[in-house]
């Protein structure tokens, strides 16, 4: 595949969705009013005693901190060893059923250039993954008890609040450069990251891997929404049947705004991808992947192009369309990251 094929930059003008009223929302407002809907309580950090092992090479730090008054994250650090001074630092955030290990590949990969890599257990995953009554899986139990009780926001918010509070950590570190600061998260962890990016100005570069797209898009056409359930297809079903209503786009717009309001809409992808901008944003998603529609993830690249141009920062936006790839990330891709980290955190 060649570089040309590969890399498809879309260039277009802005597009505000919505009412508007919606459109007039500024990014500032916008990313008030998200920061307001996963808001609570503020703990201090109070981080473990470390374990520092080496291992083929790296230095592996693990340690945990605190982010709730009930929750406290694994975290592990890689970078090589020897390497004095302040560091840029790059949080890598794993998919559904990962963990901060799974994201070993990738942190080892940017310890080589430099950074100090951060993994963190998202909510209910690795570390995390505490039994809750309901269903087997942690996770999907963690949405179904959400759905019925209104109890926490285990889909992708919980996690943005943890990803900020480890930012909050991180720039207290004497081997952290607070000013550059980077996120790359692959599927579910690529939501995540734009969100996190979006919320907290921190943040310097981002790469949202196969994450980007628009919940709103799917719901509004004709059965785009079924693949992206399959992640947490118990707790829809189980939620669907306590409510007694059947699975459609109908009942999964209910089930988002109980679980995550406003992701279909006020923090939805176009509407979020915007607050990122003039930062360093590198957005990949495939041709072919059901659970990021190609529709919905255009509409959102749509509206960052947009936001890119008006802030006369065009090059610190680029859209990697991987061709003829379903939900992964592609090896022409997984460089083009790393590249990309490269050119916008280090000298």
């Amino acid at each position: 595949m060649t570089a040309k094929r590969l890399w498809h930059l879309v260039i277009v003008g802005a597009c505000l969705m919505g009412s508007p009223a919606e459109a007039q929302r500024t990014p500032d407002a916008v990313r008030t009013d998200f920061l307001a809907v996963i808001d609570r309580p503020r703990v201090p950090a109070a981080p473990s005693e470390p374990r520092v092992p080496a291992e083929n090479g790296y230095r592996l730090e693990r340690l945990s901190i605190a982010t709730e008054r009930t929750e406290r994250v694994p975290l592990l650090l890689v970078s090589r060893p020897g390497a004095a001074g302040r560091h840029p630092v790059v949080i890598a955030l794993h998919g559904t059923g990962g963990s901060k290990e799974s994201m070993l590949p990738w942190m080892t990969a940017l310890a080589d250039r430099g950074f100090l890599a951060v993994g963190m257990d998202a909510r209910h995953h690795g570390e995390r993954a505490r039994p809750i009554p309901g269903l087997d899986d942690p996770y999907e139990s963690a949405m179904l008890r959400a759905f019925r009780t209104g109890a926490g926001q285990p889909y992708l918010y919980d996690t943005v609040w943890d990803v900020l509070r480890l930012i909050d950590y991180l720039v207290t570190r004497d081997d952290v450069d607070p000013d550059r600061i980077g996120i790359v998260g692959n599927s579910k962890g690529g939501t995540e990251a734009y969100l996190a990016a979006a919320a907290d100005t921190r943040v310097s570069a981002v790469v949202p891997l196969i994450g980007v797209q628009s919940f709103g898009w799917s719901l509004r056409h004709p059965a785009a929404w079924e693949a992206r359930t399959w992640t947490f297809h118990d707790a829809v079903e189980a939620a669907a049947a306590s409510a007694n209503q059947p699975v459609d786009a109908a009942f999964m717009r209910a089930f988002y705004d109980r679980i995550t309001p406003g992701l279909v809409d006020r923090f939805d992808g176009p509407a979020m991808l915007p607050l990122i901008a003039p930062r360093a944003l590198l957005v990949v998603n495939s041709d072919s992947d059901p659970r990021s529609p190609l529709g919905g993830v255009r509409e959102a690249v749509t509206t960052a192009r947009g936001a890119y141009d008006a802030s006369r920062m065009p090059a610190r936006f680029a859209f990697l369309l991987q061709e003829d790839a379903a939900h992964e990330v592609t090896p022409q891709a997984r460089a083009a990251t790393l590249d990309w980290f490269t050119r916008w955190l280090t000298p």
